[in-house]
C-alpha cells in the first residue's frame, strides 16, 4: 500500500511532547550512566515499543544501574528479581497463602507485578520458572491458583545475562527469546569513560537516590498508543 494511502495521524503537538519526553529521560540518563548511549536507546525505544529486552554483558557494566535510571524516570514501580536455579515460578509470579483467621485462601502476588521488573541473570532459572516468565512477556497477566491477574501498565522486562559463563546456566528456548524486542549487547567504557566515572561517583551517595520522576506511566501509555500510527513504508 502506498505510503500516501496512510499518512500519519501524528499531530505537532504529540510529536512535541514525546521529543519532551524522551528528553527528560535521556538527561536522567546522563545524570547516572558515562557513556553507554546504545544501551540508553535501546532501553528507551524498547519503552516505547512495548516490548522486553535482553542485556548480554559481564557483571559490572552498569546493567542494573540502566534499568533502575529507566524505572525511577517514570512514576511506577520496579522489582529486580535475582534469578538461581532454585528459583520457582511462586516465587517471582506469586501463590496462595490459607489464613486460618478467615479459612481462606489469599492471593499473595509475585515481584513480577510491578511496572519494570529486572531479571538478573535470567539463564540461571530453571525451565518451569522461565515457562512462567514467558506467559507474563507474552500476555501481559499471570495465572495464580486459576485466577488470572493482568500486570500493570506499562510492562517491561529487563532481563540481563552473563554470555561467558555458562556453569550453573539454563539456556534460554527460542519461544522465551522471541518475547524480546531487543537483544543488545554491552561493552567496555573506554579509560576516558573509566576516569568519568570514578570522578563521578567517588562518593557515598548514590545519584538514583536523590532523583524524582519526570514522566508519569500514563505518558508512557499515551506514547505506546501513538507508536501505532505510525505509518513506516517497506
Amino acid at each position: 500500500m502506498p505510503a500516501a494511502a496512510r499518512p500519519t495521524t501524528l499531530s505537532a503537538e504529540d510529536i512535541a511532547r514525546a521529543r519532551n519526553i524522551g528528553s527528560q529521560i535521556r538527561g536522567r540518563f546522563a545524570q547516572t550512566l558515562v557513556g553507554q548511549d546504545n544501551l540508553r536507546e535501546s532501553l528507551i525505544t524498547t519503552l516505547v515499543a512495548g516490548g522486553h529486552i535482553l542485556i548480554e554483558s559481564v557483571p559490572g557494566l552498569a546493567k542494573t544501574t540502566a534499568a533502575q535510571t529507566l524505572a525511577t524516570s517514570v512514576s511506577g514501580s520496579f522489582k529486580r528479581v535475582q534469578c538461581t536455579p532454585d528459583l520457582m515460578p511462586s516465587d517471582l509470579v506469586g501463590t496462595q497463602v490459607f489464613d486460618f483467621a478467615t479459612q481462606k485462601f489469599s492471593t499473595q502476588i509475585g515481584p513480577i507485578h510491578a511496572n519494570f521488573v529486572l531479571l538478573d541473570e535470567i539463564n540461571r532459572s530453571n525451565a518451569k520458572t522461565q515457562s512462567a516468565m514467558l506467559e507474563a512477556m507474552a500476555e501481559g497477566a499471570t495465572t495464580i491458583g486459576g485466577q488470572r491477574i493482568a500486570l500493570p501498565k506499562p510492562f517491561m522486562v529487563i532481563a540481563t545475562q552473563n554470555p561467558i559463563e555458562e556453569e550453573g546456566t539454563f539456556n534460554l528456548p527460542e519461544a522465551q527469546m522471541d518475547r524480546f524486542f531487543i537483544r543488545v549487547s554491552m561493552g567496555y567504557p573506554t579509560l576516558e569513560e573509566e576516569m568519568a566515572v570514578l570522578e563521578r561517583f567517588s562518593g557515598t551517595e548514590k545519584p538514583q537516590s536523590r532523583l524524582v520522576p519526570v514522566c508519569s506511566a500514563q505518558d508512557i501509555i499515551d506514547m505506546q498508543g501513538l507508536v501505532g500510527t505510525v505509518y513506516c513504508s517497506k
